[in-house]
């Protein structure tokens, strides 16, 4: 598979990020934050220089992940202050995508709603009622533009975020009629919270064509406690699920790229240091 690496995990310093990348022969580059910038705010000459850089290095971008529209909520609405500022955010870095060559570009959802369907007198009682429906109306004009832009967009599954399963993910795209423009980007650490199980049942949400881009870290999470603890890949509860989901993406043809992300330390705040503590165990499983 298409192996690479959130890089800004490693150091915002692209460069000595891309000496690790080829330390540990991985290819492709997404793109986060680049020194104190988060894509789509870096001026023309600084994207010239990081485009210039990756290709020298033969690194192709995957994906281009800003972290546009976190932070919305059901209170937000299409076209008021703070969803213009992400549309504006959205179409920078869709330019910048079509410099460095970056197939995917990321987008978040608004603020998570625990309860969003029920029965049973759920329904009337426990269902945020309408809070989905807000979120369509915030989205579709991202999927507008991508179809007129000619890019395609990977909602990530997020922690804290209304698209926080592999089956939320499927339910946006299909509710919006998008998946021409739209694919999940899936990261089934962060689907633990919601306890959906990454393997099987995460994995078969995406098949038909949904799964557009990965992102692979390992934690245990402990909702009654509202606790979440990154760990070294391997030693959390996605341990012995990684090497099914990986046999079963090689299985399809799966042809996206799988993102490492670091975001595991061990307390130091030593994020690189935590990189060069799982990123064989990554490899070993889904590179070879």
């Amino acid at each position: 598979m298409k192996l690479g690496v959130i890089c800004d995990g490693i150091s915002r310093d692209l460069r000595h990020a891309v000496d690790v990348m080829d330390e540990f022969g991985l290819e492709y580059a997404e793109l986060q934050f680049v020194g104190d910038t988060e894509v789509g705010d870096h001026s023309a000459a600084e994207i010239a220089e990081i485009d210039a850089l990756l290709r020298d290095r033969g690194k192709p971008v995957s994906c281009l992940s800003r972290h546009i529209f976190a932070g919305m909520t059901t209170a937000n609405r299409p076209n008021d202050a703070l969803h213009r500022q992400h549309m504006e955010a959205l179409k920078r870095v869709i330019g910048m995508a079509q410099i460095v060559g970056s197939p995917l570009v990321r987008i978040m959802t608004s603020k998570k709603e625990q309860i969003l369907w029920g029965s049973g007198g759920a329904e009337r009682w426990n269902v945020a009622k309408g809070a989905w429906e807000t979120l369509l109306p915030l989205i579709a004009p991202a999927v507008e533009l991508a179809r007129r832009e000619g890019v395609t967009l990977v909602v990530e599954t997020g922690n804290g975020t209304m698209v926080n399963s592999s089956y939320t993910a499927r339910k946006l795209i299909d509710d919006l009629g998008a998946k021409d423009v739209l694919k999940v980007l899936w990261d089934p650490a962060n689907n633990c919270w919601c306890h959906e199980l990454a393997y099987p049942d995460g994995y078969d949400e995406l098949k038909g064509g949904y799964l557009g881009h990965v992102h692979i870290k390992d934690v245990q999470v402990d909702t009654p406690r509202a606790t979440l603890e990154v760990r070294q890949m391997g030693q959390g509860q996605l341990g012995d699920l990684f090497q099914p989901m990986a046999d079963a993406l090689r299985c399809v043809g799966y042809d996206g790229a799988v993102s490492f992300e670091s975001v595991y330390y061990t307390g130091n705040g030593d994020f690189e240091a935590g990189f060069r503590a799982c990123i064989g165990k990554f490899k070993e499983i889904f590179g070879s």
